[in-house]
């Protein structure tokens, strides 16, 4: 007679225990990647921003975007302007930008509407998640106003770059 075929409780349990133990090594790296990418992305933003601004500065007479006239720093960065900041139309002699395509979006901002604002003034961001980015008008930087990258700007490396 021919004795059945199959797996004893004792090999089942060890293939899942193994297995596991795979889920327990693998789960973290993916939580991890995660956040790698959106600190990858802050950081691509900022430096994107940040250009922007200087060519900016360069064809506007050392002026920063949104203090020469009554356009806010979003608008002068997205329109035609002329070397007084003044919006146009559309392109033409004498006529710059737009700078960026679009306001990229703060990865941490759960808001996708707020993550895309620009809030100005002369100080630091607050990291109060009010708004996606933060420009200083006083000294032409631009950097994330959220909770997550500025509640300590020691310790975390996109916020000072």
């Amino acid at each position: 007679m021919r004795a059945k075929t199959g797996f004893t409780l004792v090999e089942i349990l060890i293939v899942v225990v193994i297995l596991g133990i795979l889920a327990a090594i693998v789960i973290p790296q993916f939580t991890n990647a995660s956040t790698q990418a959106k600190e990858s992305q802050l950081v691509s933003d900022l430096q994107t921003m940040r250009s922007q601004i200087e060519l900016y500065k360069i064809q506007h007479n050392d002026n920063l975007p949104g203090t020469q006239s009554s356009v806010d720093f979003a608008t002068a960065m997205l329109s035609y302007t002329d070397v007084d900041g003044v919006v146009q139309a559309a392109a033409g002699a004498g006529i710059y930008g737009p700078y960026l395509q679009k306001m990229p979006s703060n990865p941490w901002i759960a808001d996708a509407a707020l993550a895309i604002t620009v809030t100005s003034g002369t100080g630091s961001a607050g990291g109060d998640d009010s708004s996606g980015w933060y420009f200083n008008t006083d000294t032409g930087k631009v950097q994330a106003n959220d909770s997550k990258t500025c509640k300590d700007a020691a310790s975390t490396p996109h916020t000072s770059l």
